[in-house]
């Protein structure tokens, strides 16, 4: 089948632009690998308390450093805990940080971008050089001096991954502004006497939607990454609430004791999910941007 033909509804009907985005990003077997396991991700943590067996923080001592068996699939940790649980419930934190922190660094750096680019001038220069001091430091560190600052807690650690990746999304923005803001049809709407308001959001942000959606996926990856290590670190979320990081963390002492399935199973978690986000951030790359997508549709649909 063609990729025309496959991008056409019934009767010869084209159908949104959308749904054609969707059909070409399925067709990519990692990006599609991806978006099954982010689901199935979000599926777990919006029902985690109906498919964990046990509480997040119920003890048994008498199975404490239990392997894993048809009882306890992740095994136990040191208090008897169900490893099963609290990864589970570590989802819903991982995405609560990905996408609170993510949603708030979205917001500041596109408007950031916006403004930049479209203005130019001293406006851009400040907002930029802004950008580039808070840039300049490493982000884990950056994270971990602002948690400090205002005391380790779930909605501080939000904050703090959204400072520090604000600057990498107003970065993104304004150099896809840049190279829209000249373009014919915008001059054309701005001599016809639009407002610049209008201009920047009936205009300019539809153009630049694109590497904003692509930067967005890529960053909620390290948005969970950069949670993990602050947890694992002692700095991010705070026992006993279940996290990936803290429970790795806690698992270092118990290694040695052969209690590998403590370390395993978080880490599999943190890898897997931020695996998938990668993954879906290049295949939105390819689908999204015009020389690839039109290299994609030559190749057809199988």
């Amino acid at each position: 089948m063609s990729a025309d033909a496959a991008l056409e509804g019934p009767r010869g009907r084209a159908t949104p632009r959308w749904r054609q985005t969707l059909s070409l990003l399925v067709t990519n077997r990692l990006a599609a690998a991806g978006l099954v396991v982010l689901v199935l991700v979000v599926v777990a943590a919006a029902v985690g308390p109906w498919i964990a067996p046990f509480g997040v923080n119920e003890q048994n001592l008498v199975e404490r450093l239990s392997g894993p068996s048809t009882t306890h699939l992740f095994g136990t940790d040191e208090l008897g805990r169900d490893v099963f649980s609290r990864v589970v419930y570590g989802a819903r934190v991982s995405l609560q940080v990905g996408l609170v922190s993510v949603g708030l660094s979205l917001v500041a750096g596109t408007i950031i971008g916006l403004v930049a680019g479209y203005r130019g001038g001293w406006v851009d220069a400040v907002l930029m050089r802004l950008m580039d001091v808070i840039f300049s430091f490493p982000v884990i560190l950056l994270a971990i001096a602002i948690v400090a600052v205002l005391q380790p807690s779930l909605f501080n650690v939000m904050l703090a991954i959204a400072v520090v990746f604000t600057p990498i999304l107003a970065r993104v923005v304004r150099g896809s502004v840049l190279s829209v803001r000249e373009e014919v049809h915008i001059r054309a709407v701005r001599s016809l006497g639009a407002s610049d308001l209008r201009i920047v959001l009936r205009h300019i942000l539809p153009n630049v939607a694109a590497p904003i959606i692509v930067q967005t996926s890529l960053s909620l990856a390290f948005a969970i990454l950069t949670e993990a290590a602050l947890s694992y670190l002692g700095v991010g979320i705070q026992p006993p609430r279940a996290a990936w990081g803290a429970d790795l963390q806690a698992s270092q002492a118990f290694l040695a004791s052969g209690a590998w399935w403590m370390a395993v199973f978080p880490g599999l978690a943190i890898l897997v999910t931020v695996m998938a986000f990668n993954l879906l951030g290049d295949g939105l790359r390819d689908v999204l941007d015009p020389k690839q997508r039109s290299v994609i549709e030559s190749r057809g649909v199988e």
